[in-house]
């Protein structure tokens, strides 16, 4: 792979790690100082739905900034704000807490833009015929320091106290500016200046105008809806109720999951020419599989065998997901992928809050479950659009 994607890589994966790292110390500070878990819960609460509002509002920059530079100044800001809160962490009390939020949320807000954008800058930087491959090779980054990341967090609260962590995390962000600052810029947007609204509107537009991104848009709605069964609450009730094993079986489901994510992620870079030539095929496989597994997940009780069907759901999704963000990355003009990206993460950031509240309801009045057994016929849902519309799912090459 070439300079850029490499740079790039490097530092979103530096960004990434310092998320999840500054949260880990963030939740630890909030539950030490209020005893509650709700207010913990309102961090990740607070990081969503800050990206939530940068989703849909992000297109309004995206004709007046050059996507190198409003990855690099998001960064940038973001650094910033981490710095303020490493200054704030020596004064904080029960009493002003509350402020950590504010500055949280301001991170969350720059960071919102980050994901879509890196996944435009994708094809402008790899030849159309490698697409597979790199993306193969970012998903497997990004999978991995979300499964590492959350273990090595709370390994450093042993050696180091929070404002320390935050001051790596500090470090960790300025090196991922200086990253993003050694891209060669991207070409630019040719974007006719348009009202407000018609920009926040064009990434939806394209959305609805192009089949196969409207059955995607679709999918991701359903999907997103079927993967709130995976949070922390959930599945942590299911290991207790529906196992009958302690909590760190928990952490080795969970860490299971993710293992079959980075294992997919190899697979999709070793075999990527297999999986370029059959795109449809391998998404329609992937998610065959996944709502198969996720019902037979929803029945067992034996923790072994759920952690191999945890493995196979990470694995199966990931099979699926790979293939698809090509297929979206070739089915429109690059000057478009940003408002398309910025869209179909507000769906999934917006629709991820509310399915997650509605499943834990669903959880306490009818057990826990009944949202996998949901979880699976959801999936079938998808399984079936993309059975019925499979020869949408194939690679297009737009200029």
């Amino acid at each position: 792979m070439n300079r850029n994607f490499t740079l790039l890589l490097t530092g979103q994966s530096l960004a990434s790690i310092g998320d999840v790292l500054y949260m880990v110390g963030i939740i630890s500070t909030i539950f030490a100082l209020t005893g509650s878990a709700t207010a913990a819960s309102f961090v990740p609460f607070t990081i969503t739905t800050s990206m939530f509002i940068s989703s849909v509002l992000t297109p309004l920059l995206i004709d007046k900034v050059n996507l190198k530079w409003l990855l690099t100044g998001s960064q940038m800001g973001k650094t910033g704000l981490i710095i303020v809160l490493g200054l704030f962490l020596s004064r904080i009390s029960d009493s002003n807490y509350y402020l950590v939020f504010i500055i949280i949320s301001g991170i969350a807000f720059l960071d919102g833009c980050a994901n879509p954008i890196k996944l435009t800058m994708i094809p402008q930087y790899v030849a159309p015929e490698k697409l597979v491959r790199a993306n193969g090779i970012a998903e497997s980054l990004s999978q991995f320091n979300q499964t590492i990341m959350w273990f090595v967090g709370s390994l450093f609260l042993v050696w180091i106290n929070v404002r320390q962590l935050v001051w790596v995390v500090a470090c960790l962000f300025a090196i991922s500016s200086i990253s993003m600052y050694l891209l060669e810029n991207v070409s630019e947007q040719k974007v006719e200046r348009e009202s407000k609204v018609e920009q926040i509107k064009a990434g939806w537009q394209t959305l609805f105008k192009i089949p196969v991104l409207r059955k995607i848009a679709l999918m991701e709605i359903i999907e997103t809806i079927a993967d709130t069964v995976w949070i922390a609450a959930i599945l942590y009730v299911f290991v207790s109720e529906a196992l009958h094993v302690d909590e760190k079986w928990w952490g080795f489901i969970n860490g299971s999951f993710f293992l079959g994510l980075i294992i997919g992620s190899i697979y999709c870079i070793k075999y990527s020419n297999v999986v370029e030539k059959k795109l449809g095929k391998v998404i329609l496989i992937g998610s065959m599989f996944s709502f198969l597994i996720t019902l037979l997940f929803s029945m067992t009780s034996h923790p072994i065998i759920a952690l191999l069907l945890s493995l196979g759901i990470g694995f199966f999704g990931q099979l699926k997901s790979i293939p698809q963000q090509t297929i979206i990355q070739s089915s429109v003009a690059k000057e478009k992928l940003s408002v398309v990206y910025t869209s179909l993460g507000a769906v999934s950031t917006g629709v991820f809050g509310v399915a997650s509240l509605a499943m834990g309801i669903v959880a306490d009045l009818f057990g826990v479950r009944s949202v996998f057994l949901i979880s699976g016929l959801l999936l079938i849902i998808v399984t079936s659009i993309i059975y019925r519309n499979n020869h949408l799912f194939v690679r297009n090459i737009v200029e």
